[in-house]
C-alpha cells in the first residue's frame, strides 16, 4: 500500500526524539542518578536550570545569582521553591539563561527548580502546586497591530 508524501517538510523541533515517544520540546525534566535537568521559561526567557546534590552554590551563565540578579527581591524569587522546602544548602542550581529580560529570567529559573526538585522527589509536588510554583505564566507583551502605535494604543486625534 502507498504512503501519501507530504508537500511540507515538518519542522524539527517536532521530530520524535529518539530516548522517547515525546516530541523533544516537550522534554522538560529529565532525572538521572547525579542531577536533574528542566527548563523553566517565562515572557520570552527560556531557563535550562540543573540541579544536583552539594552545598548550596548557584551559578547562572558563569555568574552567581547575586551578581546576575543585582537585586534581593528577584534573588528571593528564585530561591523560592528552595526555600519552601527548606533545602537550601542541599542542592547545587546550575542555569544557562537564555532570552528576555532580567524579571523574565528569574521567572524562568524559578519554574525550572520547581520542575527538577519535583522530578526529584514527585512528594514535593502538593507543596509547589499549593504556592502557584509549577504553573508557567502565560502572560506575554500582545504584538503591535496594524493602524495602532502599540498593541492598543491609537494614534493622537487631531480634530482639524
Amino acid at each position: 500500500m502507498a504512503r501519501a508524501i507530504p508537500t511540507r517538510r515538518r519542522s524539527p523541533r517536532c521530530w520524535p526524539s529518539s530516548r522517547s515517544g515525546r516530541y523533544k520540546h516537550q522534554e522538560d525534566t529529565i532525572a538521572t542518578q547525579e542531577n536533574i535537568r528542566a527548563t523553566g521559561r517565562r515572557k520570552t526567557a527560556i531557563a535550562r536550570v540543573i540541579i544536583k546534590p552539594g552545598t548550596g552554590k548557584r551559578i547562572i551563565n558563569d555568574r552567581t545569582f547575586t551578581e546576575f540578579f543585582c537585586n534581593a527581591i528577584r534573588e528571593m524569587i528564585v530561591e523560592q521553591p528552595l526555600t519552601i522546602l527548606n533545602v537550601n544548602k542541599q542542592w547545587d542550581v546550575i542555569v544557562t539563561a537564555k532570552g528576555g529580560g532580567v524579571n523574565g529570567t528569574a521567572g524562568a529559573v524559578r519554574l525550572g527548580i520547581a520542575r527538577a526538585l519535583v522530578a526529584f522527589k514527585p512528594e514535593y509536588r502538593a507543596a509547589m502546586r499549593e504556592h502557584g510554583l509549577m504553573t508557567r505564566d502565560a502572560r506575554a507583551v500582545e504584538r503591535k497591530k496594524y493602524g495602532k502605535s502599540g498593541a492598543r494604543r491609537s494614534f493622537q486625534f487631531s480634530k482639524r
